[in-house]
C-alpha cells in the first residue's frame, strides 16, 4: 500500500520534470505542456493530503485547480497560435520584444 511519503516523492519528481521542461525546452507549446506537468504534481499533493487527513479538502481544491487550468490551457493556446500566425515560429526567443 503506497504511503503518503511515496505520493509526494512522486509529485516532487513531477514537478521537477516539469521545471526542466519549461526552462531547457524551446518551444512555447511544450513549455505549456510543462506547466500543465507542474500543476498536476500539485493536484496530486493535495489529493494525497486529503486522503491522508481523511478529509475531501484536496479533492475539491483539485477540481478547482482542473478548472482553472483547463481554461488556462485553452487561452495559452489560442495566443500561442496567434503567435505563430504571426512570427511563424514557437522559439520563445522570438518573442523578447514588447513592441510588434
Amino acid at each position: 500500500m503506497p504511503t503518503l511519503n511515496h505520493f509526494l516523492v512522486l509529485s516532487g519528481l513531477l514537478f521537477a520534470i516539469g521545471t526542466a521542461g519549461v526552462f531547457l525546452r524551446r518551444n512555447l507549446i511544450t513549455i505549456l505542456l510543462s506547466i500543465e506537468i507542474m500543476l498536476n504534481a500539485v493536484n496530486l499533493t493535495f489529493v494525497a493530503v486529503g486522503r491522508h487527513l481523511g478529509t475531501v479538502d484536496g479533492q475539491i481544491i483539485t477540481f478547482f485547480v482542473m478548472t482553472v487550468a483547463a481554461a488556462e490551457a485553452a487561452v495559452g493556446l489560442a495566443i500561442v497560435i496567434q503567435l505563430f500566425r504571426l512570427r511563424e515560429s514557437l522559439n520563445p526567443d522570438a518573442f523578447t520584444s514588447l513592441k510588434w
